[in-house]
Protein backbone atom coordinates (compact mmCIF):
# COMPACT_ATOMS: atom_id res chain seq x y z
CA UNK A 1 0.00 0.00 0.00
CA UNK A 2 1.31 3.23 -0.94
CA UNK A 3 0.57 6.56 0.35
CA UNK A 4 0.17 8.38 -2.76
CA UNK A 5 -2.83 6.09 -3.40
CA UNK A 6 -4.20 7.05 0.07
CA UNK A 7 -3.94 10.59 -0.63
CA UNK A 8 -5.71 9.86 -4.08
CA UNK A 9 -8.66 8.02 -2.07
CA UNK A 10 -8.48 10.90 0.70
CA UNK A 11 -9.00 13.93 -1.71
CA UNK A 12 -12.12 11.87 -3.64
CA UNK A 13 -13.71 11.81 -0.49
CA UNK A 14 -13.06 15.95 -0.05
CA UNK A 15 -13.81 16.16 -3.22
CA UNK A 16 -16.07 14.19 -4.82
CA UNK A 17 -15.24 14.69 -7.87
CA UNK A 18 -12.10 12.71 -10.29
CA UNK A 19 -10.95 15.63 -11.51
CA UNK A 20 -10.96 18.10 -8.50
CA UNK A 21 -8.98 14.97 -6.46
CA UNK A 22 -6.64 14.89 -9.31
CA UNK A 23 -5.79 18.35 -9.30
CA UNK A 24 -5.47 18.58 -5.99
CA UNK A 25 -2.79 15.18 -5.99
CA UNK A 26 -1.13 16.94 -8.99
CA UNK A 27 -1.76 14.32 -11.02
CA UNK A 28 -3.66 13.27 -14.12
CA UNK A 29 -7.48 11.56 -13.71
CA UNK A 30 -5.82 8.47 -15.22
CA UNK A 31 -2.87 8.76 -13.27
CA UNK A 32 -5.51 9.16 -9.84
CA UNK A 33 -7.83 6.40 -10.92
CA UNK A 34 -5.06 3.69 -11.45
CA UNK A 35 -3.91 4.60 -7.55
CA UNK A 36 -7.63 3.95 -6.62
CA UNK A 37 -7.48 0.90 -8.31
CA UNK A 38 -4.39 -0.46 -7.42
CA UNK A 39 -5.45 0.80 -3.50
CA UNK A 40 -8.46 -1.47 -3.71
CA UNK A 41 -6.48 -4.33 -5.48
CA UNK A 42 -4.39 -4.31 -2.43
CA UNK A 43 -7.06 -4.32 0.64
CA UNK A 44 -9.47 -6.70 -1.83
CA UNK A 45 -12.06 -4.40 -1.39
CA UNK A 46 -13.96 -1.97 -3.38
CA UNK A 47 -14.05 1.87 -1.92
CA UNK A 48 -15.18 4.04 -4.29
CA UNK A 49 -18.43 3.17 -6.30
CA UNK A 50 -18.21 4.73 -9.77
CA UNK A 51 -19.60 4.16 -13.11
CA UNK A 52 -18.39 7.44 -15.80
CA UNK A 53 -18.37 9.87 -12.31
CA UNK A 54 -17.90 9.74 -8.37
CA UNK A 55 -20.78 8.08 -7.34
CA UNK A 56 -20.30 7.75 -3.71
CA UNK A 57 -17.76 5.16 -1.01
CA UNK A 58 -18.54 1.62 -0.94
CA UNK A 59 -19.71 1.09 3.24
CA UNK A 60 -15.84 -0.16 3.39
CA UNK A 61 -14.60 2.75 1.61
CA UNK A 62 -16.87 4.66 4.60
CA UNK A 63 -14.84 2.38 7.01
CA UNK A 64 -11.61 3.18 5.86
CA UNK A 65 -11.94 7.10 5.32
CA UNK A 66 -11.12 8.03 8.84
CA UNK A 67 -8.01 5.69 9.26
CA UNK A 68 -6.49 6.83 6.13
CA UNK A 69 -6.96 10.32 7.21
CA UNK A 70 -4.90 9.59 10.50
CA UNK A 71 -2.51 7.66 8.86
CA UNK A 72 -1.96 10.84 6.53
CA UNK A 73 -2.36 13.41 9.30
CA UNK A 74 0.57 11.33 11.52
CA UNK A 75 2.57 11.03 8.65
CA UNK A 76 2.38 15.03 8.57
CA UNK A 77 3.07 15.57 12.13
CA UNK A 78 5.95 13.09 12.04
CA UNK A 79 7.69 15.31 9.18
CA UNK A 80 7.03 17.93 10.72
CA UNK A 81 8.63 16.88 13.99
CA UNK A 82 11.69 15.92 12.49
CA UNK A 83 11.62 18.93 10.12
CA UNK A 84 11.31 21.64 13.78
CA UNK A 85 14.19 20.15 15.19
CA UNK A 86 16.51 21.68 12.44
CA UNK A 87 14.47 25.02 11.66
CA UNK A 88 11.68 27.28 12.17
CA UNK A 89 8.19 25.76 11.23
CA UNK A 90 7.32 26.32 8.25
CA UNK A 91 4.12 25.13 6.09
CA UNK A 92 0.24 25.40 6.20
CA UNK A 93 -1.50 25.60 9.67
CA UNK A 94 -4.97 24.17 8.81
CA UNK A 95 -7.44 26.40 11.53
CA UNK A 96 -11.61 25.53 12.10
CA UNK A 97 -13.88 27.70 13.79
CA UNK A 98 -17.36 27.75 14.42
CA UNK A 99 -19.13 31.04 13.07
CA UNK A 100 -19.30 32.34 16.97
CA UNK A 101 -15.50 32.55 16.84
CA UNK A 102 -14.63 34.08 13.51
CA UNK A 103 -13.92 37.33 15.83
CA UNK A 104 -11.00 35.49 17.58
CA UNK A 105 -9.59 34.31 14.15
CA UNK A 106 -7.72 37.47 13.73
CA UNK A 107 -5.83 37.87 17.14
CA UNK A 108 -4.83 34.30 17.21
CA UNK A 109 -3.65 34.41 13.67
CA UNK A 110 -1.91 37.58 14.19
CA UNK A 111 0.04 35.99 17.02
CA UNK A 112 0.86 32.62 15.94
CA UNK A 113 2.25 34.01 11.98
CA UNK A 114 4.24 36.80 14.17
CA UNK A 115 5.81 33.94 16.44
CA UNK A 116 5.92 31.83 13.21
CA UNK A 117 6.67 33.47 10.08
CA UNK A 118 6.98 30.46 8.34
CA UNK A 119 3.67 29.08 8.42
CA UNK A 120 0.55 30.42 6.20
CA UNK A 121 -2.47 30.04 7.98
CA UNK A 122 -5.90 28.06 6.32
CA UNK A 123 -9.03 29.08 7.99
CA UNK A 124 -12.37 26.98 7.39
CA UNK A 125 -15.55 27.95 8.70
CA UNK A 126 -17.13 24.72 10.14
CA UNK A 127 -20.13 23.15 12.60
CA UNK A 128 -18.90 22.44 16.23
CA UNK A 129 -19.13 18.46 15.94
CA UNK A 130 -17.28 18.84 11.79
CA UNK A 131 -14.30 20.47 14.19
CA UNK A 132 -14.34 17.14 16.29
CA UNK A 133 -14.36 14.83 13.28
CA UNK A 134 -11.40 17.38 11.64
CA UNK A 135 -9.34 16.95 14.89
CA UNK A 136 -9.71 13.46 15.26
CA UNK A 137 -9.14 12.91 11.83
CA UNK A 138 -6.17 14.68 12.13
CA UNK A 139 -7.17 17.24 9.00
CA UNK A 140 -7.35 20.04 10.91
CA UNK A 141 -4.18 21.44 13.16
CA UNK A 142 -6.39 23.54 15.63
CA UNK A 143 -9.92 24.44 16.23
CA UNK A 144 -12.05 27.37 18.09
CA UNK A 145 -15.02 26.44 19.04
CA UNK A 146 -17.62 26.31 22.17
CA UNK A 147 -15.52 24.71 25.60
CA UNK A 148 -19.20 24.47 28.18
CA UNK A 149 -22.01 23.61 25.63
CA UNK A 150 -21.45 20.30 23.66
CA UNK A 151 -17.79 20.68 24.35
CA UNK A 152 -15.41 18.25 21.87
CA UNK A 153 -14.41 15.23 23.49
CA UNK A 154 -10.50 14.16 23.67
CA UNK A 155 -8.88 17.50 23.18
CA UNK A 156 -6.45 20.26 25.05
CA UNK A 157 -8.59 23.62 25.58
CA UNK A 158 -7.55 27.06 26.00
CA UNK A 159 -10.58 29.27 27.06
CA UNK A 160 -10.10 32.78 24.74
CA UNK A 161 -13.13 34.57 25.12
CA UNK A 162 -16.40 35.06 26.97
CA UNK A 163 -19.55 34.95 24.78
CA UNK A 164 -23.03 36.95 25.62
CA UNK A 165 -26.03 37.73 23.11
CA UNK A 166 -26.71 41.23 20.97
CA UNK A 167 -29.67 42.08 19.23
CA UNK A 168 -29.01 43.81 16.29
CA UNK A 169 -31.68 45.40 14.03
CA UNK A 170 -31.98 48.20 12.15
CA UNK A 171 -31.22 51.77 13.87
CA UNK A 172 -34.69 52.85 12.49
CA UNK A 173 -35.78 50.09 13.78
CA UNK A 174 -35.44 50.33 17.58
CA UNK A 175 -33.67 52.11 20.06
CA UNK A 176 -29.80 51.57 20.89
CA UNK A 177 -29.07 50.77 24.14
CA UNK A 178 -31.74 49.33 25.95
CA UNK A 179 -31.75 46.38 27.26
CA UNK A 180 -34.07 43.90 24.70
CA UNK A 181 -36.44 41.61 26.44
CA UNK A 182 -36.45 38.34 25.15
CA UNK A 183 -40.06 37.55 24.58
CA UNK A 184 -39.90 41.09 22.65
CA UNK A 185 -37.43 39.36 20.55
CA UNK A 186 -39.28 36.14 19.68
CA UNK A 187 -41.59 38.61 18.87
CA UNK A 188 -39.44 40.01 16.06
CA UNK A 189 -39.21 38.77 12.32
CA UNK A 190 -35.86 36.71 13.10
CA UNK A 191 -33.36 35.80 11.19
CA UNK A 192 -31.06 33.18 12.91
CA UNK A 193 -28.35 30.63 12.11
CA UNK A 194 -30.00 27.36 11.45
CA UNK A 195 -30.94 24.42 13.54
CA UNK A 196 -27.66 22.44 12.91
CA UNK A 197 -25.81 25.32 13.70
CA UNK A 198 -24.61 25.20 17.47
CA UNK A 199 -25.06 29.28 18.47
CA UNK A 200 -28.38 28.30 17.47
CA UNK A 201 -29.31 25.59 19.34
CA UNK A 202 -27.83 27.63 22.29
CA UNK A 203 -30.26 30.44 21.49
CA UNK A 204 -33.42 28.09 21.10
CA UNK A 205 -32.32 26.68 24.88
CA UNK A 206 -32.25 30.01 26.03
CA UNK A 207 -35.57 30.95 24.92
CA UNK A 208 -37.02 27.04 25.69
CA UNK A 209 -35.82 28.62 29.60
CA UNK A 210 -38.33 31.27 29.35
CA UNK A 211 -41.02 29.32 28.08
CA UNK A 212 -40.96 30.69 24.46
CA UNK A 213 -40.32 29.16 21.44
CA UNK A 214 -39.28 30.98 18.03
CA UNK A 215 -39.65 30.26 14.37
CA UNK A 216 -37.11 32.62 12.60
CA UNK A 217 -38.67 34.08 8.96
CA UNK A 218 -35.23 33.24 7.84
CA UNK A 219 -32.50 30.77 8.26
CA UNK A 220 -28.50 31.10 6.73
CA UNK A 221 -25.39 29.51 8.02
CA UNK A 222 -22.96 32.66 8.40
CA UNK A 223 -23.22 35.49 10.34
CA UNK A 224 -22.85 38.08 7.31
CA UNK A 225 -26.29 37.07 5.65
CA UNK A 226 -27.93 37.54 8.47
CA UNK A 227 -26.18 40.77 9.31
CA UNK A 228 -26.92 41.34 5.12
CA UNK A 229 -30.87 40.87 6.24
CA UNK A 230 -31.04 43.14 9.03
CA UNK A 231 -29.63 46.06 7.06
CA UNK A 232 -32.28 45.35 4.10
CA UNK A 233 -34.53 46.34 6.96
CA UNK A 234 -37.13 43.84 7.68
CA UNK A 235 -35.48 41.33 10.03
CA UNK A 236 -33.74 41.54 13.20
CA UNK A 237 -30.79 38.79 14.87
CA UNK A 238 -29.28 38.30 17.85
CA UNK A 239 -25.44 37.36 17.60
CA UNK A 240 -22.67 36.94 19.84
CA UNK A 241 -21.03 40.01 21.33
CA UNK A 242 -17.62 39.10 19.95
CA UNK A 243 -19.09 40.50 16.70
CA UNK A 244 -19.60 43.71 18.32
CA UNK A 245 -16.16 45.58 17.34
CA UNK A 246 -16.66 44.32 13.95
CA UNK A 247 -19.84 46.50 13.66
CA UNK A 248 -18.64 49.22 15.00
CA UNK A 249 -19.08 52.39 12.32
CA UNK A 250 -21.91 50.72 10.73
CA UNK A 251 -24.23 53.56 10.92
CA UNK A 252 -27.42 51.64 9.86
CA UNK A 253 -26.97 49.00 13.19
CA UNK A 254 -28.58 49.51 16.25
CA UNK A 255 -27.16 47.26 18.84
CA UNK A 256 -28.80 46.10 22.13
CA UNK A 257 -27.94 43.43 24.81
CA UNK A 258 -30.34 41.05 25.54
CA UNK A 259 -31.88 41.42 28.97
CA UNK A 260 -31.38 38.93 32.11
CA UNK A 261 -28.51 37.48 33.95
CA UNK A 262 -26.84 34.85 32.01
CA UNK A 263 -23.98 32.47 32.31
CA UNK A 264 -20.89 33.74 29.73
CA UNK A 265 -19.87 30.61 27.69
CA UNK A 266 -16.67 29.93 27.00
CA UNK A 267 -14.53 29.96 23.41
CA UNK A 268 -11.47 29.14 22.99
CA UNK A 269 -8.26 26.72 21.02
CA UNK A 270 -8.33 23.09 21.24
CA UNK A 271 -6.55 20.71 19.90
CA UNK A 272 -6.37 16.74 20.02
CA UNK A 273 -5.42 15.32 23.12
CA UNK A 274 -2.92 12.74 21.61
CA UNK A 275 0.76 11.70 22.29
CA UNK A 276 2.92 12.55 21.21
CA UNK A 277 1.35 16.23 20.27
CA UNK A 278 2.25 17.41 16.73
CA UNK A 279 4.61 20.79 16.66
CA UNK A 280 1.86 22.80 14.81
CA UNK A 281 -0.47 21.51 17.91
CA UNK A 282 2.06 22.67 20.27
CA UNK A 283 2.74 26.33 18.63
CA UNK A 284 -1.16 26.63 18.88
CA UNK A 285 -1.35 25.91 22.52
CA UNK A 286 1.59 28.16 23.30
CA UNK A 287 0.50 31.17 21.26
CA UNK A 288 -2.93 30.76 22.65
CA UNK A 289 -1.79 30.40 26.48
CA UNK A 290 0.35 33.77 25.52
CA UNK A 291 -3.18 35.54 24.74
CA UNK A 292 -5.19 34.05 27.70
CA UNK A 293 -2.62 35.12 29.90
Amino acid sequence: MQLRHLRYFVALAHHRHFARAAAECGVSQPTLSAGLAALEQDLGKRLVERDRRFIGLTPQGQAMLPWAQQILGAMGSMAQAVAAIAAPLAGPFRLAAIPAALPLVGRFGDALLHRHPGLHLMVHQATSRAIEQDLQALSCDAGLTYLDHEPPAHVVAVPLAQERYLFVTRRDGGDCGAAMDWAQAAAMPLCLLHEGMQYRRILDAQFAARGLAVTPRAVADSYVALLSMVQAGRFATIIPDGYAALLTGLDWAAIRPMAGVETARRLGLVVLDRQPIGPLALAALDVARGLAA
